[in-house]
């Protein structure tokens, strides 16, 4: 392969993924917007976010055999094609759910943006180009994270949320002029074997689990409906486990989960989806809402969380290099997580000086870089390398998974609160009991000012904003809680003499 067209088809690729993180994290900062738009409640517009990271995770395993199957190029070309597609849609909705179907679609495209654009580098990248290849490409994917809520927070102020998907689209139809550059290839397994069944019971189970979160706090903990869709997701988990060790060539290996050192690392990622990740996805809402922040300005303070994600990785991999611990460095990242959490709180006021706030976000924003350099490394390497793929489909199901149910609790969680602090308050102004739910779901979302026209007089957002802000800090509380529950199970696990060899410590 000449020189000039690789470098096309390394741009190409990283394009594609640079939309993706960018996407995740720039589209958090448009919810209230959203909502405001669209004059919809909190359960609809968590699925802008829930639909993404739902099919994002189920579908990271199936765009990897398909593209064995009938070859990477045509895989990953569908994939970038169906996220396209799927961005048009978004800028074009007219309602919540057809969002809510778009961002779902959007998320398969992702999966396939991931997943085959890794493997076309594996397949035409060798030796320290290739090296070079998957450092660019992890480089791009924190710069998408790391800029995606100040991008989108300028386009926001200078023109519309439904701008930020149609930015979307036409920078992946770009790629897909550029994917002459990407040579064809053939299948590399004819003989297409994937677990139907198990991803279906996998996708259902985190889809039941996510809606009993999503409505719990709509319906009731306690409500029949929130129990049923408990129980049943319970059920199909056990189905899930069950039919996954029976057959041959599971979506899943459980066996896996005996390695106590592999299920410590794992773990790892899941503390960075509770307390890294629902921030990422929510915290935009609190700057725009308590803080009163523009969405450029919340967008440069998102910054603080994500510029560490972009330069950690490679201060721990050189420390590592140098002779450090790659397991001490693991527990300061989770040091780093638990810090940033608790004073998260403490520093976090209405009328808070700015630049403190960014002390917890750079905090957490370590965390997530530290740990985010060395898990996946680590977690392969004390596994059989004849097990190597589906490690690391279990690690990457597991982050991608709890990502999803991460959020879903955060919104739950703070819905709940809301739902009941703020009909008192609502009753004081003589507002509409008929409205209450509807203006309880608007301020969750991000959307304080939508009471204010109904209220009579007096200082109405001042109280809607003490609500939110107490109903944030309850639940950064509970993030906090499993957080440090979390931590404290690692270090059990890794602490264990017999959990890392002196090698996998060192590595």
């Amino acid at each position: 392969m000449s020189q000039p067209n690789s470098r096309l088809l390394l741009f190409a690729i990283l394009l594609a993924v640079f939309v993706v993180p960018g996407s995740i994290s720039g589209t958090a900062i448009a919810l209230p917007f959203i909502s405001a738009d669209m004059n919809a409640n909190l359960s609809a517009l968590q699925w802008v976010v829930n639909a993404f990271n739902l099919t994002f995770a189920c579908f990271t395993l199936f765009w990897g055999t398909l593209a064995d199957a009938c070859g990477r190029k045509k895989a990953f070309l569908s994939g970038t094609t169906i996220y396209a597609v799927a961005s048009v849609m978004s800028a074009l909705s007219p309602g919540a759910l057809y969002l809510d179907i778009s961002r779902a679609l959007a998320g398969i495209g992702g999966a396939a943006i991931f997943s085959c654009g890794s493997a076309i580098l594996i397949a035409r990248f060798e030796g320290s180009q290739r090296t070079k290849a998957f450092a660019l490409f992890g480089t791009t994917a924190g710069i998408g994270i790391t800029f995606g809520p100040t991008i989108s927070g300028f386009i926001l102020d200078f023109i519309n949320w439904r701008a930020i998907f149609a930015v979307h689209a036409i920078t992946l139809a770009v790629v897909l002029i550029l994917a002459k550059s990407i040579p064809g290839d053939t299948a590399t397994n004819k003989r297409f074997r994937f677990d139907i069944a198990g991803t279906v019971l996998f996708i259902t189970a985190l889809l039941l689990f996510m809606l009993a979160m999503v409505q719990g706090a709509q319906w009731g903990w306690t409500d029949i409906r929130t129990l049923s869709l408990l129980i049943l997701a319970a059920v199909i988990t056990v189905g899930f486990y069950l039919y996954e060790n029976r057959i041959d060539n599971p979506m899943l290996n459980f066996n896996l989960l005996k390695n106590r050192t592999f299920v410590g690392l794992i773990l790892i990622p899941v503390v960075a989806s509770v307390i890294f990740v629902t921030l990422l996805t929510y915290y935009p809402s609190y700057l725009t809402g308590v803080m009163q922040l523009t969405p450029s300005k919340a967008g440069l303070m998102m910054i603080a969380l994500t510029l560490p994600v972009l330069f950690c990785p490679v201060i721990a991999g050189r420390l590592v290099s140098g002779g450090a611990s790659a397991r001490m460095i693991l527990f300061i990242s989770l040091a780093a997580f638990i810090a940033g959490g608790i004073t998260l709180i403490l520093f976090s006021q209405p009328d808070r000086e700015l630049w403190i706030l960014t002390i917890p976000l750079l905090l957490i924003g370590t965390g997530m870089g530290l740990s985010a350099g060395l898990v996946d490394g680590l977690a392969l390497s004390c596994v059989d390398p004849l097990q190597a793929g589906m490690a690391a489909g279990l690690l990457n199901t597991l982050r991608l998974g709890s990502e999803a149910l991460a959020v879903a609790l955060y919104a739950s969680l703070l819905t709940s609160h809301l739902t009941g602090s703020l009909p008192g308050l609502f009753m004081q102004f003589s507002l509409p009991a008929n409205q209450l739910t509807e203006w309880i779901n608007a301020v969750a979302s991000g959307n304080l000012t939508a009471p204010l026209k109904h209220a009579p007089g007096g200082n109405l957002l001042a109280l809607i904003i003490a609500q939110y802000h107490a109903a944030f800090i309850y639940v950064v509380d509970i993030l906090n809680i499993i957080t440090v529950a979390l931590s404290l199970w690692i270090l059990r696990l890794l602490m264990n003499k017999r959990a890392m060899t002196r090698q996998q410590v060192k590595e």
